[in-house]
């Protein structure tokens, strides 16, 4: 297999987009990555959308983004996996690259998820709809009952998952793309509505629109386009039960798990090799999880890192430099696609306010649903 390069990025700002359609955002995101390196024409194009059927009523996607992108004709593909289809889409470009089936490959996640659908109902769709939903589950039912776990598994208190959502703010604040671009003090977290006891809103990712855009090529082809390429040093992905009681420990995200002793397989770089990292929170317990799934930190002890500074922006290992989907946004089909863009930008040294310095390797982590569905890919500055 060829070794594999990120060579451009495009983005859109995240947010209420009310004025931009669904493909005016696709070409938005796209125009930007490829006007970076001369408009060249790409083999292939990847959308991740978790669905545009529901919240538009539009599917078949791959079509129309690269008609509406001027590239009628180009193999184009629509790839799912509820709020990991942005990851998804990047890896099965990953493995096209890689392959030798495209030498271009350019990967599009977008979402518009505010004209109108009932967002509730459509996000519910990737909870187990037998067992979870017909119940009246939501997903920030789910994830109070992954917080109520850890809680009582290990000591994790509601002021730990406050000090996550301060955090990500915080960062989020110094990202002109984010949607909620202020910082946020503990009281404002702990004083702000219940959601889903423990899950109060400001511990909760927002509805948004958006779409991120990067552009993938043989590495040995990369300085074709670029000085400052990024080798995609390698992809994981794993899956769990759906239904949260199906799994042997809620408090634990077995999906993620797999997902990065794979990526970390594939890549040759462990946990402590990681010098910066976008994962999911798509709500503040889930950010704690994940960590310790990344093997970042033992077992129950995300939140005693998380307090002490490791963590943020200036620590040990800054996570969600980016604002992570609490503060940047969370469109859910292109948030897997941004996650790699802040990493290429921390990578490249061109985060600016938010630069991790002399950050060398950096991970993505995306997740669908309660965490039925996760993808990891690991980047190294060339």
């Amino acid at each position: 297999m060829r070794d594999v390069a990120i060579v451009a990025v495009g983005m859109t700002p995240f947010g209420e987009l009310w004025q931009s359609s669904l493909r005016d955002l696709f070409v938005q995101a796209a125009r930007e990555a490829l006007d970076t390196v001369g408009c060249p024409r790409p083999d292939s194009i990847f959308v991740g959308n978790m669905s545009g059927g529901q919240f538009v009523g539009q599917e078949h996607l791959g079509p129309l983004m690269a008609d509406h992108l001027g590239y009628a004709g180009v193999p184009a593909t629509r790839v799912e996996s509820a709020c990991a289809s942005g990851g998804a889409a990047l890896r099965a470009a990953y493995f096209e690259v890689g392959a030798g089936g495209s030498d271009l490959a350019l990967v599009v996640g977008v979402e518009k998820m505010n004209d109108g659908a009932d967002v509730t109902d459509v996000l519910a769709t990737a909870a187990d709809q037998e067992t979870e939903v017909y119940h009246g589950i939501t997903f920030p039912g789910l994830y109070a009952m992954i917080a109520r776990a850890h809680m009582e598994t290990y000591g994790t208190t509601e002021g730990d998952l406050a000090v996550v959502s301060v955090k990500n703010h915080r960062h989020g604040a110094m990202n002109p793309k984010a949607q909620f671009r202020r910082e946020v003090t503990l009281e404002d977290v702990m004083t702000s509505s219940m959601v889903a006891d423990p899950l109060r809103l400001l511990h909760c990712s927002p509805v948004s629109d958006g779409a991120a855009a990067v552009l993938v090529c043989p590495l040995e082809r990369a300085r074709e386009f670029t000085e400052k390429p990024v080798k995609l040093r390698g992809s994981g992905m794993a899956t769990a039960p759906m239904a949260l009681a199906d799994r042997a420990d809620p408090a634990f995200l077995d999906a993620v798990s797999l997902a990065a002793c794979r990526a970390y397989e594939a890549s040759g770089i462990g946990p402590s090799d990681l010098h910066v990292a976008e994962v999911h929170d798509c709500f503040a317990i889930a950010e704690l999880c994940v960590l310790e799934a990344l093997c970042i930190a033992p077992r129950g002890e995300a939140a005693e890192l998380t307090r002490a500074g490791e963590t943020t922006h200036g620590g040990r290992i800054p996570i969600n430099t980016s604002g992570g989907l609490k503060s940047k946004g969370h469109p859910v089909g292109a948030t897997g696609v941004a996650q790699v863009i802040e990493i290429v930008e921390q990578l490249r040294g061109e985060a600016g306010n938010r630069q991790v310095m002399g950050a060398t390797i950096g991970l993505t982590q995306n997740m669908g649903g309660s965490g039925a569905s996760s993808v990891i890919h690991v980047f190294e500055r060339v």
